[in-house]
């Protein structure tokens, strides 16, 4: 059974991995996924314990990707959720959960993010994910935006030619052609129509809108207009 308790010994251990973490991945990213997953998780009848826990480690392996991303100055192989998946499971054996639970946790984990292959297949894992994703839209999402695009060493606040690379469909992560408008440009505009769950979607269409209106607005100063 997982309760209270095991809740709050095992997110101790997981708030160990975020000590040194970037900004737009810290433990206050966590705590707000934390939020807004058992919103959606409650509406979706996904069992909450399952799912805090799953939220609790779902990144604790995410700041060695970035590091590993800024060392390389491209994206690298290493995959935060599927490392993160392994952490996971060794805490979770610590408190003798079932292993039916232990599996859907570190599901949960290996499956919330975009860039891999695994697909959510648990209520709680789709929770999760959508959860995750909506962290990075709206006015949240804006801020850690900009925040992770000047951690990474992004030279500009704009190219000017964001709309055109974003077509291309290459990857520029962490080059000197990335920017927080790429971003944008290539995911985040996007991200309201990936989610997968019903509450998921409300969620993230009213942050996507906000978004959109805000890189409206960025065009607009930009050029002068405003």
């Amino acid at each position: 059974m997982i309760t209270k308790k095991i809740i709050k010994e095992i997110e101790g251990e997981a708030k160990k991995y975020f000590e040194d973490a970037n900004g737009c991945h810290d433990w206050d990213h966590v705590e707000r996924v934390r939020n807004v997953a058992l919103r959606i998780g409650k509406k979706e009848k996904a069992d909450l314990g399952i799912l805090e826990l799953a939220v609790l480690l779902h990144d604790v392996e995410r700041n060695n990707e970035m590091n590993e991303g800024r060392k390389e100055g491209c994206r690298v192989k290493f995959c935060h959720a599927l490392e993160g998946g392994k952490i996971a499971r060794n805490i979770l054996k610590k408190y003798k959960l079932k292993d039916e639970d232990i599996e859907n946790i570190v599901h949960c984990v290996e499956s919330h993010r975009f860039r891999n292959e695994l697909k959510p297949k648990t209520i709680e894992a789709k929770c999760l994910y959508d959860a995750d994703k909506i962290d990075g839209i709206g006015a949240v999402g804006i801020g850690r935006d900009f925040l992770f695009a000047g951690s990474h060493g992004s030279r500009c606040l704009y190219t000017g030619n964001e709309k055109e690379i974003a077509k291309s469909g290459k990857d520029y992560s962490y080059t000197k052609e990335d920017s927080a408008v790429l971003e944008y440009e290539i995911k985040l505009k996007h991200t309201y129509k990936k989610m997968l769950t019903k509450s998921g979607k409300k969620f993230a269409k009213e942050r996507s809108d906000f978004m959109k209106e805000f890189f409206k607005r960025f065009w607009e100063e930009v050029e002068g207009k405003k």
